[in-house]
C-alpha cells in the first residue's frame, strides 16, 4: 500500500515538528528584520552622498564660510553630515579665535577636535544596524542547520518503530527539515551581500568626510594666520 504525502511548502512547514518551526520562526523574523534595516540603510547613504555633493558643490563655489555657518546654525533645513562637520568645526573656530592668548596650534587642534567628534557620531549613525546585518548573515545558517538536524533526528527516530523503512518514509521527514535551511540561507544571504555593499559605501563617504576635514582645517589655518580687521 503506498502512502501519499503532500510535499507542498506550506504542508511541510505546518507538519514540521514545534522546534523546526521555531527555528523557521526566528529566521523568518530575523528575515523580515535584516530587509527593513537594508532599505532604511540603503536611503540613508544615498541621502548622506547626495547631500555631501550638494553642500561640496556649495562649499567650493566661493560662498563665504561664515554665511554658511549662519545658515547651518540657523536650522532652518535638513543638514547633512557634512555640513554638520563644517557647523561644529567653524564653532569652535570662531569661539576659540574671540579668545585672547590662543594660539595658532591650539585654535587648529580645538577645530579639528570639534570636526572630529561630529566625524564620529555621523559615522556611528551610518553604521547602525550593520552589525545586526553581520549577525543574520553569519548565525542564520546555522541555525537553520541546527532546525534541519533536529528534524532529520525525529525522522530517524520516528522509524525505529517501523519493521521495514522505506525512502517514501524517509523523504517526507527530511524535506521538512530542509526547509529550515533553505529558509537560513534565504535571510543570510541578502544580509551578506548588503552588509558588504553598505560597509564599502559608508568607508568611501568617510573618506570624504575625512578629506573635507583636512581642507577646512588648510583654509582655517590660512585664516587663522591672518590679522584681525
Amino acid at each position: 500500500m503506498l502512502v501519499s504525502h503532500d510535499l507542498t511548502i506550506v504542508s511541510m512547514i505546518l507538519n514540521a515538528s514545534i522546534v523546526v518551526k521555531v527555528v523557521m520562526g526566528t529566521l523568518v523574523l530575523a528575515s523580515m528584520l535584516s530587509w527593513t534595516y537594508i532599505f532604511m540603510k540603503l536611503f540613508a547613504i544615498r541621502r548622506a552622498r547626495r547631500q555631501a555633493d550638494d553642500f561640496e558643490r556649495e562649499f567650493w563655489s566661493g560662498s563665504d564660510l561664515v554665511g554658511l555657518y549662519q545658515r547651518a546654525a540657523n536650522g532652518r533645513h535638513v543638514s547633512s553630515g557634512m555640513e554638520r562637520i563644517f557647523e561644529s568645526g567653524f564653532k569652535e573656530f570662531l569661539k576659540l579665535k574671540g579668545r585672547s592668548g590662543v594660539d595658532v596650534t591650539a585654535l587648529l587642534e580645538g577645530t579639528r577636535r570639534a570636526m572630529k567628534a561630529t566625524y564620529q557620531r555621523e559615522m556611528d549613525l551610518l553604521e547602525s544596524h550593520l552589525n545586526f546585518l553581520a549577525t543574520v548573515g553569519s548565525v542564520s545558517p546555522y541555525i537553520g542547520l541546527l532546525g534541519t538536524v533536529w528534524g532529520i533526528m525525529n525522522s530517524f527516530r520516528a522509524l525505529s518503530n517501523v519493521a521495514q523503512a522505506t525512502l517514501a518514509q524517509v523523504a517526507p521527514g527530511i524535506a521538512e527539515a530542509l526547509i529550515a535551511t533553505a529558509i537560513g540561507l534565504f535571510a543570510a544571504i541578502p544580509a551578506v551581500i548588503a552588509y558588504n555593499r553598505f560597509t564599502h559605501d559608508i568607508d568611501r563617504l568617510a573618506g570624504r568626510y575625512e578629506s573635507f576635514m583636512e581642507e577646512l582645517s588648510n583654509i582655517l589655518q590660512r585664516q587663522a594666520h591672518q590679522p584681525e580687521r
